[in-house]
């Protein structure tokens, strides 16, 4: 099965998610809502930036799974993301964002960016007061 997604959490505080550009499958998109659900399992406060340069446009119900997803760990991203950057460089991607969020709200702060650069700048700074690992 190729992923979804790739993570990357040697930057802790600050998570990447990186979509592969795979188109979603039952097993891909479960395993990417896996990853989401690790990303909390610390108890500890987190960034997220998900990339989604090569993200395919996903299918509706799988579209509709991300915003149950975040509906029903809404209280959890509350108390421990202090930011979610998105990084949508594609314009046919924006409205799809929109969509999830129409139908769920992003219980953290979040922001949309055209490029990983201008993401990771403003992520950092809503993740200043956090302890970086290894420091």
């Amino acid at each position: 099965m190729e992923p979804y997604v790739t993570v990357d959490r040697s930057q802790l505080p600050i998570v990447i998610v990186t979509f592969t550009g795979a188109k979603e499958t039952p097993e891909s998109f479960d395993a990417y809502l896996q990853a989401l659900d690790r990303n909390y399992e610390a108890r500890e406060p987190i960034g997220l930036l998900f990339n989604a340069d090569n993200a395919s446009i996903p299918g509706k119900d799988f579209q509709k799974r991300q915003a149950d997803w975040m509906k029903s760990n809404t209280n959890v991203i509350k108390e421990y993301c202090k930011g979610i950057a998105y990084i949508v460089s594609n314009p046919l991607l924006r409205p799809v964002l929109k969509l999830v969020f129409a139908i769920q709200k992003t219980p953290a702060p979040s922001k949309v960016f055209s490029n990983e650069k201008a993401g990771l700048k403003w992520l950092e700074k809503q993740c200043s007061t956090l302890r970086r690992v290894g420091t």
